[in-house]
């Protein structure tokens, strides 16, 4: 047992604030949150992780990420020059992940949920794709999760844009790790079945991956991100993408439904009437210039938003920061965004997560998984659970976070990472990345 104390404490636990709070951590779970004084006293023999004035937290939480792309960073494409979302699919990500290797899947993963760990984020939702190499990519994933102590969800991203072989090979890769997924009795591990979008998934896809266990696991999938996939949907189904979606009975509580850019209300209406939950990715949409996404607008048709980085970053409060401002920009409204994204992040990310994991996620209370982060922010002006949201707006950033915690675990400490060797993993990576971008550029 131990005890993480002497900070500021957010619990999210409505808002539930502690001067000098501590938590109290038995194995996996919460045990106890409190007063430093007041759990020190009342567990005298626990070990004592000293936040040292920091203000403590709940792990945050990805909703969207693609690990798969981060040996992009820094590639050069020969003859990449792309004039709209569907030149970026094309010319890059749909070039790279024809390439990926086993070697590239693991390392890159070792990479991004490190990346993780030393920006607070204590789980990940990823979507991956490697066509060159489909079976077991998805174990290669979850060996790094698995060895780092970081929680994730898993999922392939099935196309039929590689042909039918490529299409049967993704869709047997979901419904193998959804089993093993479903065998595993840590709750560190999950699986759900993968889809690219609407553009590039054919009925008869659709339909196979409701067979193969999509139905129970849920959805993973891009929806509405770019016009031209809804130009797409209304050319041959004579529907908009949400009800193409609705009607093969992807939607659902246990779907996720990426982006949503370019929907109606009627479309929000049948998100709602699923319990579709709906992920927003701003940094990711402005960087593909697919549009704004109509978050404001969801929340008050009574949507559950969540937030995610759609890859472009592994630092959520990074996308917590762009979110407010690009509604703001986007409707001309300096009034707008100030709660729906702290609720995004800091509640819904939670209660979307614990519809796949068993206990509460994105909170700190009696029987929640200890995932805990301590930051090293020093507030100049007075902080409480009322106003705790303003001051990580504008005061902190992944990189505040001294440590981390999941599952119990302490995974880094007063920023040393304790899991693994960093400096020999991201010399592998860059060796692997090269040899990934020889092949890219042959």
């Amino acid at each position: 047992m131990f005890i993480v104390g002497n900070g500021r404490l957010i619990t999210r636990n409505g808002n539930e604030f502690f001067e000098n709070g501590a938590v109290a951590v038995e194995g996996r779970y919460v045990k106890e949150v409190g007063t430093l004084s007041d759990l020190r006293q009342k567990y005298p023999d626990a070990d004592f992780v000293d936040a040292k004035g920091g203000v403590i937290m709940p792990g945050l939480i990805n909703m969207h990420n693609h690990i798969y792309s981060a040996f992009a960073r820094g590639l050069s494409i020969r003859g990449y020059n792309p004039r709209n979302f569907g030149d970026i699919l094309e010319g890059m990500w749909w070039k790279i992940d024809r390439c990926l290797t086993k070697e590239n899947d693991l390392l890159s993963a070792y990479a991004v949920y490190i990346d993780c760990i030393k920006n607070g984020v204590t789980t990940v939702f990823d979507h991956h794709a490697s066509f060159f190499d489909i079976p077991d990519s998805l174990d290669c994933i979850a060996e790094a999760a698995t060895k780092l102590g970081v929680r994730t969800s898993l999922c392939y991203e099935v196309s039929d844009r590689d042909g039918e072989k490529k299409r049967m090979e993704s869709i047997l890769e979901n419904e193998r790790f959804i089993k093993r997924a479903n065998a595993d009795n840590t709750d560190m591990l999950k699986g759900m079945m993968g889809l690219h979008a609407s553009f590039t998934v054919s009925e008869k896809t659709l339909e196979d991956c409701l067979a193969h266990g999509g139905k129970e696991a849920g959805f993973h999938v891009h929806c509405a991100e770019g016009p031209a996939d809804l130009q797409h949907s209304l050319d041959t189904y004579g529907k908009r993408i949400i009800a193409r979606f609705y009607d093969a009975g992807i939607l659902g509580n246990k779907t996720l439904a990426i982006h949503c850019v370019h929907v109606n209300r009627a479309e929000m209406e049948l998100l709602k009437a699923t319990d579709t939950a709906v992920v927003n990715n701003p940094e990711s949409n402005m960087g593909n210039a697919v549009g704004c996404s109509p978050v404001i607008h969801m929340f008050k048709e009574g949507l559950l938003m969540g937030l995610g980085t759609d890859g472009y970053t592994n630092d959520v409060l990074e996308s917590y920061k762009v979110g407010n401002i690009i509604q703001k920009h986007n409707l001309c409204d300096p009034t707008v965004a100030w709660g729906e994204f702290p609720t995004m992040l800091f509640y819904n990310n939670g209660t979307i997560a614990n519809r796949y994991f068993n206990a509460p996620l994105g909170v700190l209370k009696e029987g929640a998984y200890a995932d805990i982060i301590v930051t090293d922010y020093d507030p100049l002006t007075p902080m409480d659970g009322n106003n705790c949201n303003g001051h990580i707006l504008f005061g902190m950033n992944g990189r505040s976070v001294v440590t981390t915690i999941c599952n119990g675990k302490l995974l880094m400490k007063d920023r040393q990472l304790l899991v693994a060797d960093e400096a020999e993993i991201m010399a592998k990576c860059r060796e692997s990345a090269q040899k990934l971008w020889n092949v890219v550029n042959a």
